[in-house]
């Protein structure tokens, strides 16, 4: 990011519902050219699920007045499970998602994290191997995807 774009952190809202579906089926298009599937969870959500969702914790960064990348958590026994941690595609690898996890981790308050990637999206895994997390299992989704968790303990 340059000097001539201030960029903000901010709880994500019902009302970023909108605005978030378009980033995430844009970040998550070039996933599914990878995969070669363009049904992937996050392209075939409704506005209507993502809106439930966004009653949960999130964090959105703005670059100006765009949302440019987005992170949602829930936690359950301690856990925090980081999922659709999204970043604009013309933006990617200038820090954002990086920024966006480690908020995401600090504001959950857990003392374990874990989250999932595709097993052909390299550059997920690389950054998450790079803050911490180790592959802990891979899942198949459905034929030619499979789903690869990795989990971290919370820093001392």
């Amino acid at each position: 990011m340059t000097n001539a774009h201030a960029d903000t952190m901010a709880p994500l809202t019902v009302d970023d519902a909108g605005e978030l579906l378009t980033l995430q089926r844009a970040a998550y298009a070039t996933e599914a050219q990878i995969y070669r599937d363009p049904f992937l969870p996050a392209l075939t959500q409704t506005l209507g699920e993502l809106t439930d969702e966004l009653r949960g914790p999130g964090l959105g960064m703005r670059w100006g007045d765009r949302l440019v990348g987005a992170v949602r958590w829930s936690v359950d026994d301690g856990v925090a499970h980081i999922g659709r941690l999204t970043v604009a595609p013309d933006l990617q690898g200038r820090g954002i998602g990086t920024r966006l996890l480690r908020a995401a981790e600090e504001a959950s308050g857990a003392a374990a994290f874990e989250l999932f990637t595709g097993h052909l999206s390299e550059a997920n895994i690389r950054l998450y191997e790079r803050e911490g997390y180790t592959i802990d299992r891979r899942e198949p989704l459905h034929p030619g995807v499979d789903l690869v968790y990795l989990v971290k303990s919370a820093r001392g």
